[in-house]
């Protein structure tokens, strides 16, 4: 009988979790699997005003041969941002002329930016070579998550903001 309410449970919860996801990507929701930031339901709101210093935004990545690679390791989820991957949620830690230098940790105009160890090696002991650093360039962002295995500008550089999509908001989320 418990087997059977479990059963029932999971099959109504597929149901509505199929539900959400076949109304979700038009009314701007995504849901986040990643460790990056809290798992669950977010929604991408629209940018009213220039992107600032701490914004967590919603970016689709350039289709460039480092976002190929970050794929093909596991890195970025499947989705519907050119390239066939999921929109990054991540926090913008500098804008255009600012100067990052990346070593042991991300300095932003010599300023630490929090939660920024560089690793050498992935979750699976592949080598992960940092960015280079230097000043972010002219309609690029330099992205940061403080959740420590998270793969940012420390190890891609910054991005064009031509594929920002929007603030993130979470909706209905957990952090495991």
């Amino acid at each position: 009988m418990r087997h059977r309410r479990i059963l029932q449970f999971l099959a109504a919860a597929a149901v509505i979790m199929s539900a959400l996801a076949a109304t979700a990507f038009p009314g701007g929701y995504r849901l986040n699997l990643t460790p990056s930031e809290p798992l669950g339901l977010w929604r991408i709101e629209e940018l009213q005003r220039p992107v600032s210093i701490g914004d967590l935004v919603f970016l689709c990545p350039p289709t460039t041969a480092v976002f190929e690679d970050a794929r093909r390791r596991g890195y970025l989820r499947r989705g519907l941002c050119a390239g066939g991957v999921a929109p990054l949620i991540k926090t913008v830690a500098a804008l255009p002329g600012q100067r990052v230098d990346i070593a042991d940790h991300v300095l932003v105009d010599g300023r630490l930016v929090p939660a920024s160890s560089v690793w050498r090696t992935d979750g699976e002991g592949r080598a992960i070579n940092p960015d280079a650093g230097g000043v972010v360039p002219p309609d690029h962002l330099f992205l940061h998550s403080p959740f420590a295995s998270s793969y940012d500008s420390r190890y891609f550089g910054p991005v064009p903001d031509s594929g920002l999509l929007g603030l993130a908001r979470p909706v209905l989320t957990f952090d495991p």
